[in-house]
């Protein structure tokens, strides 16, 4: 008699479980995640992992009070990616940001940020543009 092992168990992709989370958080923060997510590159890095998520093991939370006070002293960032962080804290909650850092994003990150603005004009679900 032979006993099947259960496959092993995945863990689920950071990506899909800040998605998770998002689902119940503001339009702002759910948009926010998507650009990140989006984006692609700055997610993936450990500093700003470290900076911006908060793990448990179990449950994990976008910290972003914490990500606003430290990311420019603590992050080696270029212009481009220091303008669109500052974008996409500002659209996880209200902060006054000036326009003109759009100027120095390239087509795809402010694509990826005129999505977020649409997702805090009324879209209801959280979904991720590809």
């Amino acid at each position: 008699m032979t006993t099947e092992t259960p496959p092993a168990e995945h863990p689920q992709l950071l990506t899909d479980r800040l998605l998770v989370w998002a689902g119940g958080r503001t339009p702002g923060e759910q948009a926010a995640v998507i650009a990140l997510i989006d984006e692609g590159d700055l997610l993936t890095r450990p500093d700003i992992q470290r900076l911006l998520i908060t793990d448990n093991g179990t449950t994990l939370h976008c910290d972003w009070p914490r990500f606003e006070n430290r990311y420019r002293t603590a992050l080696a960032l270029d212009d481009e990616e220091d303008a669109f962080l500052t974008l996409v804290i500002a659209t996880a909650f209200p902060r006054l940001v000036a326009l003109w850092k759009v100027e120095a994003l390239g087509p795809r990150r402010l694509a990826i940020v005129l999505r977020a603005v649409e997702h805090l004009a009324g879209a209801d679900t959280v979904e991720q543009h590809t």
